[in-house]
């Protein structure tokens, strides 16, 4: 798939002015989005997201398009996995409510920036060094198990990393937000709000996440284009979905087991890929292994989707038979009897 510098640059310039726009409403007007709202950014975006496969489809046919089709929803799981870290930074960084828009923004335009140079680096090292698959598979293969079994679940707590406490040691902090401001004048001095701080903090978990998502969507398509553009859909109307999702993401349960399965399937994937393009001298000779079977998209996509769906349905079951059981336990449980002292005189009693 040969993309030329033209069409390169108009997807930047329309996505970048799409991203600049959304910028500028939160600017305008930090606000906490009704679920009304919400639900027609993301119809808007997801609808965006699938105009712009369907155009593939119809400039360089399905095989592209599903690439694209696959990394998109594969990134966009793996984002939904994010807002479960982005709830708990809010939470610790005590962001109110009003501005939590605005964070959220430009954490993801941070993360758009830092993910395209991840992105770059990945296509050069994958044009030049074919065994780079073998460390891309067995990473995701490392990540799936480690997500599975529980030692990869960062969600119940979050640790301020080395740039977050360089920035409060160096630059003059307010411990007060001003709305949705990032600076605030405090006796004459203007000082950071806590603002920056969670920008940074959203910015560079998110990039922490890359590790795992960026080889994941190698593993299903190898063009920089769709890798890009399959990454911005996906962080596009991921602000929305934090607010709309809301207490929803609780009952995701199986939303790690998923994705656990998805990054397991792709590393295997990419072994394989690996194995039958192999060029590595240690490996079988240099020679390309006949038995690895290469997985298409079309399967690729069928098992992801399928996946996804799957653990999506049993999560809220199960979410649904939990909360049933409380409701039951508490509607049985008997009332507390009132200590002695705590008793209403006996009104019917005659007093001696």
């Amino acid at each position: 798939m040969n993309v030329a510098g033209s069409v390169w640059a108009i997807t930047l310039v329309a996505l970048g002015a799409l991203m600049l726009f959304d910028l500028a409403i939160v600017g305008r007007r930090p606000h906490e989005p009704s679920l009304r709202e919400c639900a027609l950014w993301i119809t808007f975006y997801v609808g965006l997201a699938a105009a712009f496969g369907l155009g593939l489809w119809a400039v360089v046919g399905p095989e592209y398009a599903g690439q694209f089709f696959a990394g998109w929803v594969t990134e966009y799981s793996l984002s939904v996995d994010n807002l479960f870290v982005f709830v708990i930074i809010m939470a610790r960084f005590a962001v109110p409510r009003s501005a939590q828009q605005k964070v959220l923004l430009v954490g993801i335009v941070l993360a758009l920036l830092m993910r395209g140079v991840f992105i770059a680096i990945g296509a050069a090292a994958i044009s030049r060094f074919e065994w780079v698959f073998y460390l891309f598979g067995a990473f995701l293969v490392y990540t799936a198990v480690k997500l599975a079994t529980g030692g990869g679940d960062d969600q119940d707590e979050f640790k301020e990393n080395p740039v977050i406490r360089w920035t409060r040691r160096v630059l003059p902090m307010s411990d007060r937000y001003n709305n949705a401001h990032l600076t605030m004048v405090v006796g004459g001095r203007r000082l950071l709000t806590p603002i920056l701080l969670v920008m940074i903090a959203i910015g560079t978990t998110d990039l922490i996440f890359a590790l795992d998502s960026i080889p994941a969507i190698f593993g299903l398509t190898q063009e920089p284009y769709l890798v890009f553009t399959a990454n911005v859909f996906a962080l596009m109307g991921l602000r929305q979905l934090y607010f709309l999702l809301g207490g929803l993401l609780n009952r995701l349960v199986y939303l790690s087991v998923g994705l656990s399965l998805v990054l397991g399937f792709i590393g295997v994937k990419l072994v394989l890929e690996a194995l039958h393009n192999n060029n590595v001298p240690f490996i079988n000779g240099g020679h390309h292994v006949a038995w690895a079977p290469q997985i298409s998209i079309e399967l690729s996509l069928a098992v992801i989707l399928g996946t996804l769906a799957v653990t999506t349905v049993a999560s809220l079951l199960k979410s649904r038979r939990v909360a049933r059981r409380a409701l039951v336990g508490a509607a049985a449980a008997p009332e507390p009897v009132p200590a002695a002292h705590d008793r209403e005189p006996d009104r019917d009693r005659v007093a001696d």
